[in-house]
């Protein structure tokens, strides 16, 4: 597995509460993007700075949100799982008796209410195609559910949401 590194952002920040990023600082956030987990000594030595200093440049880059988060991304030799989208349109109140059968499903992982043509958008994330399969079957034939479309995610193209 490979360790991924920060997850920086400052969308939505006003032009005076950003940050100014010098070159070290784009240093060490490639670095930390290399290897989020590197230890700060072996970081101060490839940059040609005290480990204190280091320390001292990360915390700024924490506190001022530079550095969201903390990731791990999976190497090639790691199957990604196979996420999908199920729209469900409902019978008139049948919404918690269908919750309660999405919550037995462990291929869901979220259910969101919604406006429009479909009722419940529905979040699934499988290991096969067959597990993914056999949970739209067990979508679709439940009580209350009068129809369901599945969209299979394919890649992904933006990722906001991460971290």
């Amino acid at each position: 597995m490979r360790q991924s590194g920060y997850f920086a952002s400052n969308f939505g920040q006003n032009d005076e509460d950003i940050m100014h990023i010098d070159k070290t600082d784009q240093s060490l956030l490639a670095l930390l993007s290399d290897n989020a987990r590197a230890p700060v000594a072996t970081l101060a030595r490839k940059l040609g700075l005290a480990r204190t200093t280091v320390q001292a440049r990360i915390d700024r880059l924490e506190q001022s949100g530079t550095i969201a988060a903390y990731t791990l991304q999976l190497g090639d030799q790691v199957r990604p799982r196979i996420h999908a989208t199920a729209l469900v349109s409902i019978e008139l109140r049948a919404g918690p008796s269908v919750l309660q059968k999405l919550k037995t499903l462990s291929a869901v992982e979220t259910v969101h209410t919604c406006s429009g043509r479909v009722d419940l958008i529905v979040q699934l994330a499988a290991d096969t195609t067959s597990e993914l399969d056999e949970t739209l079957d067990r979508i679709g034939e439940t009580k209350g559910v009068k129809n369901s479309e599945s969209l299979i995610h394919l890649s992904t193209k933006l990722n906001r949401a991460r971290g």
